[in-house]
């Protein structure tokens, strides 16, 4: 099980909410593409794969500002 800073990823305004929503919806385009190219079982599980990816800056959490300010 790994167990990531995320201090980097929450710096700003960025919130544990939009991070866990970010990290689910990158997980499931993840699952997705998987399944729709028909590619054998992953070897690391999806959730660990978007944190990854979003640890390596490839995708970025853009917040509407409802959520900033609440």
């Amino acid at each position: 099980m790994r167990n990531p800073d995320l201090r980097e990823l929450l710096v700003g305004s960025t919130t544990r909410f939009s991070l866990v929503t970010a990290t689910a919806k990158r997980a499931r385009d993840l699952v997705d593409a998987a399944l729709a190219e028909k590619e054998p079982i992953m070897e690391d599980k999806p959730v660990s794969l978007a944190l990854d990816d979003l640890l390596e800056h490839k995708y970025r959490i853009v917040e509407s500002e409802e959520v900033r300010d609440t």
